[in-house]
């Protein structure tokens, strides 16, 4: 097979050995299909803001009522979508090859765990997990903090309390426990992606040191497309139930 390969077609399929281990990552273009909008969408803009205003540490720290507007926003949009045929196309996949199978996402909405999926990484962090910025200790949370004045405090130490995000300029969750993930696959499948946000981008450069077989399923090429063996161009809802069902 030739590197970068393009399936435009609904003729590609992923067979699995019961000694194989897949590796999943998956970006904003899988929760899009559930009507969520991409990170970077409009422009790069929330109601008048760019996006460095409402998810960096500088922004949290000049303005965290804005900044709790925003992930209260997200966190009803998520909670009001639902998963698509390509988060259960993945759940089935695990179900099938258990501690085999691994997901790792870029996406911080839990349309996955509502699809079935139960080994899900939330590099970047969870939409309802908050945390006290002194105790650092994650707690769930579903509350909305839509004005200053329901700003959340931690219960134990009296300090404010943030989205268990991980901003522009913040180092994602765990890298170490993925690394071991994707060292140990024979094969890594990435859906939805942009291939431009690192170190996620990245995971497909190492795949490749390795020997490990990569395949691309998005509408578009990603700008790493010349870095995976395969490329299926649809929508993962389109694609994914074809690919490894």
């Amino acid at each position: 097979m030739v590197r970068g390969q393009v399936c435009a077609e609904h003729n590609a399929s992923m067979e699995f050995e019961p000694q194989d281990r897949v590796f999943v990552l998956t970006g904003a273009g899988i929760s899009a299909e559930s009507g969520l909008a991409t990170f970077r969408g409009s422009g790069g803009l929330w109601d008048g803001h760019c996006v460095e205003d409402v998810a960096t540490p500088e922004a949290w720290r000049a303005n965290p009522a804005l900044v709790w507007q925003f992930y209260s926003l997200r966190r009803r949009d998520a909670m009001a979508a639902e998963p698509n045929a390509g988060h259960k196309a993945l759940a089935a996949l695990e179900t099938k090859m258990g501690e085999q199978f691994y997901l790792c996402t870029q996406n911080v909405d839990d349309l996955h765990e509502r699809a079935g999926s139960r080994r899900v990484h939330h590099m970047h962090g969870s939409l309802f997990l908050s945390r006290c910025v002194q105790c650092e200790e994650p707690f769930e949370d579903r509350e909305m903090y839509e004005s200053a004045v329901k700003l959340p405090t931690c219960g134990v130490c009296g300090q404010a309390v943030r989205p268990h995000i991980v901003w522009f300029g913040e180092t994602p969750l765990d890298m170490d426990d993925i690394y071991d993930e994707l060292y140990q696959a024979t094969a890594v499948l990435v859906v939805g992606t942009s291939g431009s946000v690192y170190p996620a981008a990245g995971f497909v450069e190492i795949a490749n040191e390795r020997g490990i077989q990569t395949i691309y399923v998005g509408p578009e090429e990603p700008l790493n497309a010349y870095a995976f063996d395969e490329i299926v161009l649809g929508t993962a809802a389109e694609r994914l139930p074809e690919l490894v069902g």
